[in-house]
């Protein structure tokens, strides 16, 4: 099967190729075409996963087709962004037609979802590998972004932390567990949901605000950073799925949600003023610190002290002691 029959057969005629609000042309030129309507600016992200870095080599192709599109379009929530279009990179070993149809199929659900309209990309023979570029819009002057973070504001969470660190072993297959505990673990790690619904609800409200994919402390170090302040986590608050407890306990608990990666929820800094409008407006808002003068991040137990450990979360290209 040559290039552009792959794509005719399997994405082309998806659902989420044909053509919608924002998209003038999509699939079948050498370029696509968007609207962005006057005064909103336009949001864009790329993310690659890799196989046996990113997900086990070996896995089901649907659930792959709904996680890979999903760490994606998380990056549109962490902006306040409102979901036009994506493209796909796709690098296979081999054209498999029972691969490629579940993956496609899971890649459509979770596009349908999201509001993204597949609007072309490229495939390639290699290494598996899978790079989304998603496009979005958002009104000029109210992206969310990193740098904002003001002394005296809230460290907020949009969700339960750790759950895709506590199904990675499930995944990998080095461990087993009770359905109760395993399913909503595993259905977090293969299918996260973006929130982009919370994402544009805090525009012009959040001051500074990023998806966390590699852990809460190492991410938090990037608002920190941005916004040259300090940031201090309390223990004590942090949001724990009672599977995530039931699978590792309170302690390991606590680990998964501070240093383990792919959570794909987000952090946000918000004036102390606007949290009771978004609780009372029902959204999902947990509070687990403040901004602080200073630099850096740190974590205090119920006493105060500084209970910071040293591993923060991943880094891909981390030098070996």
């Amino acid at each position: 099967m040559g290039e552009f029959e792959l794509i005719r057969q399997y994405f082309a005629a998806a659902h989420c190729a044909q053509a919608g609000d924002g998209v003038v042309l999509g699939i079948g030129d050498d370029c696509a075409l968007l609207a962005v309507p006057a005064g909103d600016q336009l949001a864009i992200s790329t993310d690659t996963l890799v196989a046996g870095v990113h997900f086990p080599a070996i896995s089901d192709p649907f659930l792959l087709g709904q996680r890979s599109l999903a760490v994606a379009a998380s990056d549109l929530a962490a902006m306040g962004a409102t979901p036009l279009a994506f493209t796909l990179a796709l690098t296979l070993p081999e054209v498999r037609a029972d691969w490629l149809q579940a993956y496609a199929q899971g890649l459509n659900q979770m596009a349908t979802q999201c509001g993204l309209a597949l609007v072309g990309g490229d495939t390639t023979r290699g290494p598996l590998s899978l790079t989304m570029t998603v496009f979005g819009r958002v009104p000029a002057g109210l992206a969310l972004t990193r740098s904002g973070a003001q002394v005296g504001d809230l460290l907020c969470v949009g969700a339960d932390l750790g759950k895709a660190a506590g199904a990675l072993p499930l995944v990998l297959g080095e461990r087993t567990a009770a359905a109760e505990l395993a399913a909503p673990l595993l259905a977090h790690y293969w299918s996260p949901p973006p929130q982009l619904a919370l994402g544009q609800a805090l525009r012009g409200k959040a001051t500074a605000a990023l998806d966390i994919s590699d852990g809460l402390l190492a991410d938090c170090g990037h608002i920190a950073t941005a916004s040259r302040v300090a940031l201090r986590l309390e223990l004590e608050r942090l949001p724990l799925s009672a599977a995530l407890q039931g699978l590792l306990g309170l302690d390991g608990a606590r680990t998964a949600a501070l240093t383990g990666g792919d959570d794909y929820v987000i952090a946000f800094t918000l004036p102390p003023s606007e949290l009771d409008g978004l609780l009372a407006a029902g959204w999902p808002v947990h509070v687990v610190g403040r901004v602080e003068a200073g630099s850096g991040v740190t974590l205090h137990d119920r006493e105060g002290v500084d209970i910071t450990p040293r591993t923060r979360g991943y880094q891909h290209f981390r030098e070996t002691p």
